[in-house]
């Protein structure tokens, strides 16, 4: 992947990080109510948004830190992705997976710490 491809996709979940927060905090506030889950909703934009900005950042370094990347992109699909999908339909059961995406978003930070998140 380039760092070009890399950059629009980050943007993109970037918009959507603000376009669910917004949607969440408005058109679904008696949906959370209702299943008790408006602070699950939360951390899950809460995550996104915030390694949305570090996916930014990881896509415009030189090398590129591809490794890096697909962490921060599947740590925030798999993370946000079950948590929202958690907190709109009341599913507990996803609640087992997002650990899975917690683990992708400790590693990209690991290989921030170690430096190895280089090109391949």
């Amino acid at each position: 992947m380039q760092s070009t491809t890399a950059l629009r996709i980050t943007a993109a979940i970037g918009f959507l990080a603000v376009a669910l927060g917004a949607f969440g905090a408005h058109g679904l506030k008696e949906v959370l109510a209702r299943h008790g889950t408006l602070a699950t909703f939360e951390t899950a934009a809460h995550y996104h948004l915030i390694h949305a900005v570090v996916m930014l950042w990881v896509a415009t370094r030189d090398p590129f830190p591809v490794r890096v990347w697909w962490c921060f992109f599947l740590g925030v699909l798999i993370f946000s992705g079950t948590l929202y999908v958690l907190a709109i339909t009341g599913v507990k059961v996803l609640g087992a997976i997002t650990p899975l995406g917690g683990l992708c978003l400790l590693a990209g930070w690991l290989l921030v710490m170690l430096g190895s998140g280089g090109r391949k």
